[in-house]
């Protein structure tokens, strides 16, 4: 039984019965940098921020954990030891959530480069680290737009601890996880709250398109890569004002 090339070929593919995408509601563009500390992601933030501040772009910076309406909060609650895994979530994500609608999305709206470091990953990493389950934090920042580049920055364990105990004179409590009663010792808890953060980060490399970067290597190397990326994956011109 002979079959009908035109009937075959009048037949619409499954990619073509697909509905197009929504129109980005802004046009801007997002750029994060995610990774545990030490891993160097801040300092190539502020070097490409640099760069296109000087290449005369429209740019914003926002960092985690800076809304000034939740910052006496949670100060008063780390002070006092009060936060627990879950509370201390809902309190990062409100902060999120107020510079989300009064910083983020309207300079996106408004047409510039928005350069984040740390974004909704970090509460996956963190949040998922202390216990908090992964659907509930996916669901609880489902508001936040999708970045246009995500940059991860993974430097060995070792090394990212390294760097972060030869420049602070003390690990703070949280910053350590002792809340999660990993160890006694502030050190040792902190290496092993950030081994568990980044198995997390590892765990989203597949699924959330990280774009990976050795923070191994030197400094320069990194930032070329960075300019690169951005430069091939956003259209810089359309954030030009000079």
């Amino acid at each position: 039984m002979a079959t009908s090339s035109t009937t075959l070929e009048s037949v619409a593919r499954p990619e073509e019965k697909r509905p197009k995408p929504p129109a980005r509601p802004y046009s801007g563009a997002l750029v994060v940098v995610e990774g545990i500390d030490g891993s160097g992601k801040s300092t190539q933030l502020h070097l490409l921020k640099r760069w296109l501040e000087v290449g005369g772009y429209r740019t914003y910076f926002t960092e985690w954990n800076s809304s000034p309406l939740v910052k006496a909060a949670t100060r008063r609650g780390k002070k006092r030891r009060l936060l627990t895994p879950m509370t201390f979530s809902l309190i990062h994500a409100a902060d999120f959530a107020d510079r989300y609608e009064r910083q983020i999305l309207p300079l996106l709206r408004s047409g510039h480069l928005v350069l984040a470091d740390r974004y909704i990953y970090t509460a996956f990493a963190r949040d998922g680290a202390r216990g908090c389950p992964i659907e509930w934090l996916r669901n609880l920042y489902r508001f936040a737009v999708i970045p246009d580049v995500t940059f991860y920055f993974r430097a060995p364990l070792e090394i990212a601890i390294r760097r972060i105990l030869s420049g602070r004179p003390r690990i703070k409590y949280y910053e350590a996880g002792m809340d999660l009663g990993l160890s006694l010792d502030p050190i040792e808890s902190f290496a092993k709250f950030q081994g568990l953060t980044l198995a997390r980060y590892d765990q989203m490399l597949p699924t959330d398109n990280f774009v990976l970067m050795d923070g191994t290597l030197p400094v320069h190397q990194l930032q070329q890569k960075m300019r690169d990326v951005v430069a091939g994956q956003i259209e810089l011109k359309r954030y030009k004002t000079l």
